[in-house]
Order: C-alpha cells, then sequence, then structure tokens
C-alpha cells in the first residue's frame, strides 16, 4: 500500500475518532446538566458548529500530524491551545448564537472533549505501557545511569515498545536533587558511587550509561564503578545522540577501549589542513596500511588535485583504492603497486606525477618480527626512507612527512633505531633541500594492524589465555582518526628539519587494557579468561619515551602537537655509515644490529644466540 494512502487512511480514522469523541462529550454534557437529552435542531445545529470548530483547530494545531508512540508535553501543549480554542469559540456561541445551553454545560462538553483528545492520542503509549507491565519479567533487567533527558527519552522507549528486551528497575545519578523521584515510574535510587549496591539489590544484569554530555575522564570513573558488579555495560556515545532532546535504544552500544582514555578526543583545525592539500598531489606510501588508509581518507575529503597511494601489498591497496571510489566518485585517484625499496621506480613515480605533499607511512613495524628480520627492517625502513627522501628533494615537493614513532627514542629495538635514523636522514636531506622535511612521532594506534586490541579480541574469542608481556608495562594510546588528524595538521606546521611529538595524555597501563576489555565482553578477568604476563619480549622495554634529554620542547598552536629540537648531525659520518648499512643489509650480514648501534648511540642491541657464539 502507498505510504501517502496509508497516512491519509489513519489520519481518516483519528478524524473519525474525534467525531465520536465530539458526540460523546456533548451528549454527556447535556446529560450531567439537563438530566435528559432532547434530540432536536438545536443539539443537531451545535453539533455540526462543533464538527467545524474542532476539525478547524485541530488542524491549525497539527493535532493529526501527532506520532502516536512519541507523543510528549510540546504535542499535549499543542492539544491544549486548539482546546482553549475551541472553548472560546463555544463559549461566543452560547451566548450570542444560542441561548439554549447554559455556559456550563460548555464548560463540561470542552473538559469532556479535551480527555478524550488526548486519550484517543496517547492510546498507543498506554497500550504499550500496559503491555510491557504484563510482559517484563521476561525481558533483562537493567540500570540506568543518568537521570538527565537521555535516560529519561531510553526508559519511555523501553517502555513504549515490546520490541525491546529491557526491564529499566533503577536510575542512579550524582545530582542529589534527584534522588527519590521517579522517570516514568523507575526510581531514582543513589548515587552513581553506590552502582555495585543497586546493582545487586535490584538484581540488574546491564547497565546502560546515558550520559551522552559526560567527559571521558567520568566515563572513565563510572565504568570502573561498573566493573564490580557482573553487569553487562552499555553506552549512549556522544551529543550528537541527543538531537532535538531525543536518545534512542539502538544508539546504545557497549563501551569501548576508546571510550576509557581518560581524555577529550583531539580535535584539529580543519582549515589550515585544507589550506596546504587542497589543489596539490598528495603521495601517500604505504597507503593500505592501518594509519596510510586513513591519511587518504581524510586527505580525500580536502580536495587535493591527485591522490596517489602506493603500496606493495595488493590487497590492502585494492580495498582503500574501492572505499574512496564509492566515497568520492570525483576524486582523481591513483593507486599503485610499488616498494619504496625499488630506487629505479621510486624515481619513475615522482618523475611523472611530481607528488608536491608526501606522506611516508610504508615500513616494518612489529618490533618482535624486526628483531630477527633486522636486515628487512633496516632494508625498507631505512634506505626505503632514504630513496623517497631524496626523490622529494629531487623532483621539488613542498613538504615531506615521516610517520616515526616514539620506539624511536632511545630505542631497545631495531624497528626503533631504524625509525630514529630515518629521523636524522629527513632532518639532514632537509638542511640543504627547499623540501620540507619533517617527522612525526606518536605512541601506540589503537585498533591498528598489529596492535594489542585486535589481539587481545581475538584471544578473549578463543577462551584466552589474553597474554600481557609485564603487569607494569605502560604504553601511550590515541585512536587512528586522532593520530592522522595531527599528522596532517603537523605537517601545516613544517618548516623543515622539525620532529613533531604529539601529546597523546597519560600512559595507560597494558594490563589494565586487558582486564578492561576481558570486563568489556562480559566476562570475569583471571576467572572466565586468565591475564597471563608472559615476560618482556626481545628489544621491549617497560615505558616509552616521547624526547631524547638534548631534544627539549617547543610548543604550536595546537597545543596538543610539540616539537623536539634538532639534534646536530655530523652529514658525512651519516653518508659514510649508511653506505656501510647498505651493503651489510644487502649481504645478509649477522652483525647489522651492531652497525645501527652505531648510528643510533642510544641503542644497545641485544645479541642473539647465534650472535653471542660468534662473538665469543
Amino acid at each position: 500500500m502507498d505510504k501517502r494512502y496509508s497516512s491519509a487512511l489513519k489520519r481518516l480514522a483519528i478524524a473519525g475518532c474525534d467525531l465520536v469523541a465530539i458526540c460523546f462529550s456533548m451528549l454527556f454534557a447535556i446529560a450531567l446538566v439537563y438530566e435528559h437529552i432532547s434530540f432536536d435542531e438545536n443539539l443537531l445545529t451545535w453539533l455540526l458548529f462543533n464538527v467545524c470548530v474542532v476539525g478547524f483547530f485541530f488542524v491549525v494545531f497539527r493535532m493529526y500530524s501527532i506520532v502516536f508512540v512519541s507523543i510528549s508535553i510540546p504535542e499535549t501543549l499543542r492539544a491544549l491551545a486548539a482546546m482553549v480554542c475551541v472553548f472560546c469559540a463555544n463559549l461566543v456561541y452560547v451566548l450570542l448564537l444560542d441561548r439554549v445551553y447554559s455556559i456550563g454545560t460548555c464548560v463540561i462538553y470542552c473538559g469532556v472533549l479535551s480527555v478524550s483528545a488526548l486519550l484517543i492520542r496517547f492510546s498507543k503509549r498506554i497500550f504499550r505501557s500496559a503491555h510491557f507491565s504484563l510482559t517484563k519479567k521476561g525481558k533483562v533487567r537493567a540500570m540506568i545511569v543518568g537521570g538527565g533527558n537521555a535516560g529519561a527519552a531510553i526508559i519511555r522507549e523501553i517502555q513504549s515498545t515490546n520490541k525491546i528486551e529491557y526491564n529499566p528497575v533503577c536510575i542512579v545519578d550524582d545530582d542529589l536533587s534527584k534522588i527519590g523521584k521517579r522517570i516514568n515510574g523507575v526510581k531514582i535510587v543513589g548515587t552513581t558511587e553506590e552502582i555495585e549496591k543497586y546493582a545487586k539489590k535490584y538484581e540488574a544484569k546491564e547497565i546502560l550509561i546515558a550520559i551522552p554530555s559526560a567527559p571521558k575522564k567520568e566515563i572513565n570513573r563510572i565504568f570502573k564503578l561498573c566493573k564490580e558488579t557482573k553487569c553487562k555495560v552499555k553506552i549512549l556515545p556522544g551529543l550528537y545522540q541527543m538531537v532535538n532532546g531525543e536518545a534512542s535504544v539502538s544508539s546504545l552500544r557497549p563501551v569501548r577501549i576508546t571510550d576509557l582514555l581518560g581524555r577529550e578526543q583531539i580535535s584539529v583545525n580543519l582549515d589550515e589542513i585544507m589550506n596546504y592539500i587542497e589543489g596539490q598531489v598528495v603521495l601517500v606510501t604505504g597507503g593500505g596500511g592501518s594509519i596510510g588508509s586513513e591519511l587518504c581518507r581524510q586527505i580525500a575529503t580536502h580536495a587535493p588535485k591527485q591522490l596517489v597511494i602506493l603500496d606493495i601489498y595488493e590487497n590492502n591497496a585494492y580495498e582503500i583504492e574501492q572505499e574512496l571510489k564509492r566515497r568520492h566518485p570525483s576524486l582523481n585517484l591513483l593507486v599503485l603497486i610499488a616498494s619504496l625499496r625499488d630506487k629505479g621506480k621510486m624515481e619513475d613515480v615522482f618523475r611523472k606525477y611530481r607528488p608536491g605533499i608526501v606522506f611516508n607511512a610504508a615500513a616494518h613495524k612489529h618490533v618482535p618480527l624486526m628483531e630477527t628480520s633486522p636486515n628487512e627492517a633496516v632494508k625498507n625502513n631505512v634506505f626505503g626512507t632514504l630513496n623517497a627522501a631524496r626523490c622529494a628533494d629531487k623532483y621539488g615537493a613542498k613538504v615531506f612527512v615521516q610517520i616515526s614513532t616514539d620506539k624511536a627514542v632511545n630505542p631497545t629495538n631495531v624497528m626503533g633505531a631504524t625509525k630514529r635514523i630515518c629521523e636524522m636522514i629527513i632532518q639532514t636531506i632537509g638542511r640543504n633541500s627547499k623540501t620540507k622535511f619533517v617527522a612525526v612521532r606518536f605512541g601506540n594506534v589503537l585498533g591498528s594492524n598489529g596492535s594489542v586490541i585486535p589481539l587481545f579480541e581475538k584471544q578473549i574469542a578463543e577462551g584466552g589465555p589474553v597474554t600481557v608481556t609485564h603487569k607494569d608495562i605502560i604504553r601511550y594510546f590515541m585512536t587512528i582518526p586522532e593520530a592522522v588528524s595531527l599528522v596532517l595538521q603537523a605537517g601545516a606546521y613544517a618548516k623543515g628539519g622539525q620532529i613533531f611529538v604529539l601529546d597523546m595524555g597519560e600512559p595507560v597501563r597494558i594490563y589494565d587494557l586487558a582486564y578492561n576489555l576481558i570486563k568489556l565482553s562480559g566476562l570475569e578477568p583471571n576467572v572466565d579468561i586468565e591475564i597471563k604476563c608472559t615476560g618482556l619480549r626481545p628489544g621491549e622495554k617497560l615505558f616509552e619515551e616521547r624526547l631524547m634529554d638534548e631534544e627539549g620542547m617547543q610548543t604550536t598552536p595546537n597545543g596538543l602537537i610539540n616539537i623536539a629540537n634538532p639534534i646536530k648531525i655530523e652529514e658525512r659520518f651519516l653518508w659514510s655509515k649508511l653506505d656501510e648499512l647498505y651493503e651489510a643489509a644487502y649481504a645478509e650480514t649477522l652483525d647489522i644490529k651492531q652497525l645501527v648501534a652505531e648510528l643510533v648511540p642510544t641503542y644497545q642491541p641485544q645479541l642473539s644466540p647465534t650472535q653471542k657464539k660468534t662473538s665469543a
């Protein structure tokens, strides 16, 4: 059936109910005042008058466009305003046109009609509330955290349909003036500090956090209190869920690790990003990876002249290519399968497409894997970056942004050491180049390929154990979009030779991360899922540093992007050692880590068993 036709039928049915209400209210008022009803010309005239008047004012006040399921105070006020107009019209009619009926009859009639009209429009909610009361025994008992607009909206929605499997049993809110009051019959029993107490008392199975305006620190605090219960926890994320004062149960989702970082989402100045990317040919190496692909997504929204994605792994490159074609059909997009190691190919790419901005996100980044394949880390990270940087200089790129890591600071692993060499390369080339070479350091990225979260989730799905290398190991974390947004803005600040250091808030204990993730899965840590400490891996340290002692720190207008003061590097020494390193890497020498350490004095390599025998 056509939707318009169906809607017209519904409005006609409501108008029919209103007609019945008019007749009933009129007859009830006459019978009450005069104790008998005379079906004469006066009654018929008054009836016809009211059909016209009620119909007119109900249409003017949009009484037939009310959605019965969501009728609330604004619609009720509209209905009452319409009835005031109807009463005034009837008062004029009784006093001036027809003196048969009294003012008292008019008052009773309008009062009964008002109640009848509202009952008609509230009928669906009344029916659903009654049905909910009869069927709530089989539903999931839920505690609501937050007695504000969001919590009230969720309770109303739960009680207005039988399709939502929740039964709100109590509310907690930190506003002491609300305690003891009720929202749609659900009592506000206490504060958030009493979550565990009331979860037990009311036998709650799930906790629904409905405070979209709460800062991240407050959400983190509430979640820690929820962890003391055995309840599953869901959250209403963000103020955007409160458009027009509404919140929806469908918006509730499980609490994510990103909700518990204890800081607000990082924001950037999009105008600065737009100003230097718009109209430029932008090359993203490693564009299929987790960081590279998000760079491509955000660059695509800032009107580049052309976006060139380069990656050696064709499956990832294909996926981001298809995604960008769907989302941005007008984007001038080119995807190339190539390796940074291939100097000839890199020359060809830069000569043909002349990128104005280069983001070098291609790298081997897995610490334990690079410890066992250090030569590959050197080939790819060091000499891949060297090839790209020299081509950017030769073919006149405006900006070259190197993606680095906090593991490059006083590195204890070969991956971090190679990234430190990359920083040294771009700073050295940048001294004598018109291209602005900069590097951006950040820590662990939540959800990136090979990060701890996907690993923990897989281990939990398999029944455990969840493995943590050390109970006290801590790391800095940020989300992929946050990291990439700051990388893009750092490019806008580029003056050449700088190393930008991103402020990622307070570090997070990996053990706590594992513990919270198990709780978020509705399981009990070290009961349902074991958390096992396996010992630090080769090249791993308990905490990462963002700066070397001699680098110092400068601030930028962003406040979350700082600049490390450059350390003076002897160019002749660097190029000489890089030549040795190149020969050694491709000769598959076992001493590659020692050669890396000669370039990065703060790197103290751990020898493999084979190397220990050789040195002995």
